[in-house]
């Protein structure tokens, strides 16, 4: 069965994969909508000097597929506010696009990646194939 949109966008049915532990959630109430870089880490990373409204327009972006995800309400709590240098997807069949995903919405946003993030960040993509990562820049 196919999700569908009902009264006020609300979402029902459906067969949804949630990418970070590679699972199958019938219907979306088992589903989070994970901001990829966690608005604590977007905060800490340069957001905290930005204008309410930048801090909105990032927290709401659906300029880019990659920056707002469905994921297990699950997985998404195990995660939390934490980086690449604290939490990997279980799912390790997504590590590299999770990172590459990382790179790029931080780039978007022009925010900051400090030493322990960067160092996770390149151990995690020196696993990864050389793929091109396009970024359009959100300011």
């Amino acid at each position: 069965m196919a999700p569908e949109q009902g009264a006020r966008c609300a979402l029902s049915g459906g067969q949804w994969c949630s990418v970070y532990d590679d699972r199958y959630i019938q219907g979306p109430s088992g589903l989070d909508i994970d901001d990829l870089v966690p608005l604590a880490e977007a905060w800490d990373s340069g957001a905290s000097a930005w204008s309410a409204a930048e801090r909105e327009a990032y927290a709401n972006d659906l300029g880019d597929d990659r920056v707002l995800i469905a994921v297990s309400a699950a997985s998404n709590r195990s995660k939390a506010d934490q980086v690449p240098a604290t939490w990997l997807p279980p799912a390790s069949g997504y590590r590299c696009q999770y990172a590459t995903d990382w790179v790029a919405d931080k780039m978007r946003w022009g925010l900051s990646v400090d030493t322990d993030e960067a160092e996770a960040l390149a151990d995690l993509l020196g696993d990864c194939p050389d793929v091109p990562v396009t970024v359009t820049l959100a300011r």
